[in-house]
């Protein structure tokens, strides 16, 4: 073979491993009919399909089976059909493709109470005080069932391949009302037996959530009173048509959803729910819960060792569902984790083989004390929510998000990427916002107040086409007022914020895609996945993070994509961004400001006695004590709280700092370590005050106290100003680590400048 056809063959070799798998056509289909459930029975009859009936919540959306028509196919069926999608009663008709979905368990004093169930004592994760336990940090799940909450009049269920609603440690909180078969049709969601216990994933997810204590079987769930249900819908066909009826079973009725699956963790899928899935998420926001919105709660996948990142996967990746993450016993990344910015929070996981595992029930009414990965966090994760819901009923779905970001801590956790956001939060793409802690949040519950109504604003829309050559970067800013012309749009207080992307490439997994704030928090929304050899880019998807909770949304955004080629290339086909949307979710209010009078009293008593004279700084702070009602908190304070101590175990629950103070009275103050770009530590008052604008980093808040700048601007050598343009006499120098002085003078250099001080992505003098 002549070498130039090799090369060619070589370049070809890509694409052709690109090629997607074909889709598997099943014999049921999606349909929008006008007119009713009559008219959709009548439609089926008339076109030789069985009506198999409303798509859960979905009004005018009918599931159709025809029984003549191959089971499973690659090619879509004709024929008849068309003529149903002819009919002017249908308005949309979809046959339903089979969806691959794999379960996310991994292939291969509190300390006082007892419970006589054979397995509590290998709970290691409730003894984590212990001194044969490596987990040095609590979930302070015994805690909150000293505090009286076990779950009670909560009901949960399972999203899986079924439950064993007859296993002796499920019977008793068993529910057949928070239950059904979809893959069967009937109201039985017992699993499929067969001889490699298989379906064994539902029963073993339902025993950590709901578990019945002191029954003398096999363990204690973490709501142990809770009703519990199970949704059989894994051990089929996984159609949009089966994920949307089991989304929407019951939303009034069942509180909480639990899902430990997803697309496939081998670093080459990006997959989501359908059209249909996608309402019902929708529906049960809305409407579940008589309007305080479905909480579904989702395992973040187990990917890692293929090298997966779950922003690709459209479950974990959404605003509506809280993505939580795994640790082991030491506090290390588990070998399956994945990472991703659309991690809320993280529960205590299995390691590797020689680490320790989870014990929970199992099939035959059995124990196992090898339930393992992310599947395992999702449930306990669900079972702490429901105390919260047993101590505040009212909690809306964004509520339970809230309370999951202001009560988890990053503790022992060991990550190179723990940063501190805006809003002075520690946040991490492994771990989210850190471990959970169950006390912490049914305090908080009890006396949380209904967060402000959430605001959707598109921040920018760009639809200026950019092409992404190799071993280069594209950065792209917009400057958004996040709707403040618009009141009913406006955002301030940011919770979730989605970057919606199409981008061309030929080979999707030597891209890597990061935001920056205007507070300066990098999420990175997606790395380099060197399984994914697709050709075909991402048409519309959406990319989000948590990691600028609470910071302010007006200001700079900026998204960079890189692109590294991880094998050779075509150098003629290049990457093209075609386009990127800002889409900004908050609140025009601060969520924290009437939180609590116990929180008010504890950010206003040191800083408004200070200002008073003693007599009557006493008879406000007598007058504060008599309008609290809760119970004096006793628990560990947060690391950062000084010696005056706390009201709550997180940072923003300090009575005084050990470092310094971050935000405001009417903002809410929070302890950090060291303050965030565009902030100085005021030693003398432990403040993080801000800088002048235009400054990265400064030493006080004056004009001429800038060491660097942010984007957009110069900073003059000689004044220490960050100016828009270099006055007369300079000029613009952004090469590397380079001091500039006036045109045609030498450049002197001072002894005492600390170079280092400087931010090297700060490059702009004069």
């Amino acid at each position: 073979m002549r070498p130039s056809a090799a090369w060619l063959l070589l370049l070809a070799l890509p694409a052709c491993l690109a090629a997607p798998a074909r889709p598997v056509y099943t014999n049921h289909w999606a349909v929008q009919v006008l007119g009713g459930p009559g008219e959709a029975a009548r439609l089926a009859s008339a076109y030789g399909y069985v009506n198999l009936g409303q798509i859960g919540n979905l009004e005018n959306y009918y599931h159709f089976h025809h029984s003549r028509t191959i089971r499973r196919s690659t090619l879509s069926s004709r024929g008849r059909h068309s003529f149903l999608r002819m009919d002017p009663k249908v308005k949309w008709l979809q046959q339903q493709e089979v969806k691959r979905r794999v379960k996310r368990h991994v292939r291969g004093d509190p300390h006082l109470i007892h419970f006589n169930d054979p397995m509590w004592s290998k709970m290691w994760y409730m003894h984590c005080g212990d001194k044969n336990n490596h987990c040095r940090s609590e979930m302070n799940i015994p805690a909150a069932w000293q505090r009286g909450y076990t779950g009670k009049n909560v009901v949960v269920t399972i999203l899986d391949d079924g439950i064993e609603t007859s296993h002796p440690d499920l019977v008793q909180n068993y529910d057949p009302q928070a239950s059904y078969d979809v893959n069967d049709n009937d109201c039985d969601p017992s699993p499929r037996y067969d001889a490699s216990n298989e379906n064994k994933h539902g029963t073993r997810c339902a025993g950590q959530v709901a578990a019945k204590a002191n029954n003398s079987n096999c363990i204690v769930g973490i709501a142990y009173n809770a009703r519990i249900g199970g949704v059989r819908m894994l051990d089929g066909d996984v159609t949009d048509v089966v994920e949307a009826k089991s989304l929407g079973i019951r939303p009034d009725y069942i509180d909480i959803y639990s899902a430990s699956w997803g697309p496939d963790d081998d670093g080459k899928t990006v997959d989501g729910p359908g059209e249909l899935a996608k309402q019902a998420f929708e529906y049960g926001i809305k409407k579940g819960r008589k309007g305080l919105g479905s909480i579904f709660v989702w395992a973040s996948g187990n990917g890692g060792r293929e090298g997966d990142y779950c922003s690709c996967d459209g479950y974990t990746n959404s605003i509506y569902t809280i993505s939580i993450s795994s640790s082991t016993d030491s506090g290390l990344k588990p070998w399956y984790l994945e990472e991703c910015a659309s991690t809320l929070a993280t529960t205590y996981s299995s390691g590797a083989f020689y680490e320790q595992k989870i014990v929970t029930t199992d099939l035959r009414h059995g124990c196992t004390e090898g339930h393992t990965g992310t599947s395992v966090s999702a449930p306990i994760v669900t079972g702490i929510i429901a105390l919260a819901l047993e101590a505040n009923p009212s909690l809306t779905w964004r509520d339970v998000q809230h309370l999951i970001v202001k009560t988890s801590r990053p503790l022992h956790l060991k990550a190179n990427d723990w940063k501190t956001n805006g809003a002075g939060r520690k946040v991490s793409h492994l771990y989210g916002y850190g471990l959970v802690n169950a006390e912490a949040i049914v305090m908080e519950a009890k006396k949380w107040k209904t967060a402000p109504t959430q605001h959707v604003c598109i921040g920018s829309s760009d639809r200026t086409p950019r092409d992404i050559h190799a071993d280069q970067t594209v950065r792209t800013t917009t400057v958004t007022n996040a709707c403040a012309n618009h009141y009913d749009q406006r955002v301030v207080y940011l919770e979730h914020v989605i970057v919606r992307v199409s981008i061309e490439h030929p080979r999707r997994g030597d891209l890597q895609i990061n935001l920056t704030s205007p507070s300066g928090t990098e999420s990175q929304l997606l790395a380099r996945r060197v399984f994914d050899i697709s050709n075909e880019g991402f048409k519309n998807w959406e990319f989000m993070t948590v990691h600028c909770w609470g910071e302010k949304a007006e200001g700079e955004w900026t998204l960079t994509i890189q692109d590294t080629p991880s094998h050779m290339r075509n150098p003629e086909r290049r990457g093209k961004l075609k386009e990127w949307s800002l889409i900004l979710y908050g609140t025009a209010e601060h969520p924290y400001n009437t939180t609590s009078s116990h929180h008010s009293q504890s950010r206003m008593l040191e800083m408004s006695t200070s200002k008073m004279e003693p007599s009557k700084a006493a008879v406000f702070q007598s007058q504060m004590e008599m309008v609290e009602e809760e119970e004096e908190y006793a628990g560990p304070c947060h690391p950062e709280c000084g010696n005056k101590g706390c009201d709550g175990p997180n940072a923003d629950q300090c009575l005084n700092c050990i470092h310094y103070s971050l935000g405001s009275v009417k903002t809410g103050r929070v302890c950090v370590s060291s303050c965030p770009s565009g902030y100085f530590g005021d030693n003398a008052s432990r403040r993080c005050r801000r800088c002048q604008k235009g400054c990265e980093t400064c030493m006080g808040r004056g004009r001429n106290q800038c060491t660097s700048c942010r984007r957009g601007f110069f900073h003059h050598q000689e004044t220490h100003a960050c100016v828009v343009l270099c006055p007369d006499g300079f000029y613009a120098d952004e090469s590397k680590g380079v001091n500039c002085s006036h045109i045609g003078k030498p450049l002197r250099l001072s002894s005492r400048i600390n170079f280092s001080e400087f931010s090297p992505q700060n490059l702009r003098r004069c």
